[in-house]
């Protein structure tokens, strides 16, 4: 009976995160505007979706901010936790703390003291909320890389630079290998971060610099078109996808072997 229990209970747990995803992905064929209604089977709003300058403007912007904000992150947050590897124990925790302050910060005090920072030295724009993006994104590669470099073992490294290779050399074929899941989850963790943040965006982009979130936020007033349906549908099957490439490909298949 307790199994039975804790089954309806899951059941109502997954229900609860992941309907209003399948209304949505319901509403995105749903032929009239109305949310409550049932206007027949269509494919029209896939279609004004692709042919609406705006939100393809908005989408592409969101697409760059992203990655190109994980990207950068990635290596400097992956060299913060190198050099952070390197510290005593006192310097690592410093490190260590001084990255969870952005996290367990609210997003809008991030995005309005990064604001101010950026008018008293330039204009907002794009170029503002890449760097935005940046400084929020570097504590989840820094706290994501710390554990498997706390994982390897030093001893093989030293090893390798005993034999006559050089520092270089030995990173790349010994820490790199074995940091590299780490770094990996932390890119993509940015990037998730990065394309869900609407408070850092909203409060540090400047007139006529649109994310889909900030341009989801501004419809909200005057009711949010169909095409956005479409377009969230679209992210989540990507989102989806990527997620059983990474848990049920190749690579994972031979974790399990190993």
């Amino acid at each position: 009976m307790l199994k039975k229990l804790y089954k309806l209970y899951l059941v109502l747990i997954f229900l609860f995160l992941y309907l209003p995803i399948g209304v949505l992905i319901v509403l995105s064929f749903n032929d009239s505007k109305s949310k409550v209604q049932w206007g027949g089977f269509t494919l029209k709003w896939y279609g004004s979706l692709f042919s609406s300058e705006s939100i393809l403007e908005a989408f592409w912007m969101t697409i760059f901010i992203s990655l190109g904000s994980a990207l950068i992150a990635t290596v400097i947050g992956t060299l913060a936790a190198l050099g952070a590897d390197a510290m005593k124990k006192r310097g690592q925790a410093f490190l260590i703390g001084a990255a969870n302050i952005p996290l367990l910060n609210a997003d809008i005090v991030t995005g309005i003291s990064l604001m101010l920072l950026f008018v008293r030295f330039t204009r907002l724009g794009m170029n503002t909320v890449l760097l935005a993006h940046i400084t929020f994104n570097i504590p989840y590669v820094i706290l994501n890389v710390m554990p498997k470099l706390k994982q390897e073992s030093r001893t093989t490294y030293e090893a390798a630079l005993d034999l006559g290779a050089t520092p270089l050399y030995a990173f790349f074929k010994i820490t790199w290998p074995q940091i590299l899941p780490g770094v990996l989850s932390g890119f993509l963790m940015a990037m998730t971060m990065s394309l869900d943040d609407f408070s850092v965006t909203y409060f540090t982009k400047g007139a006529g610099v649109n994310t889909l979130s900030t341009m989801i936020y501004t419809e909200m007033r005057k009711g949010i078109r169909p095409e956005m349906y479409a377009l969230s549908t679209l992210l989540f099957l990507i989102a989806l996808t990527l997620l059983l490439i990474m848990n049920f490909g190749p690579s994972a298949k031979e974790k399990e072997k190993s």
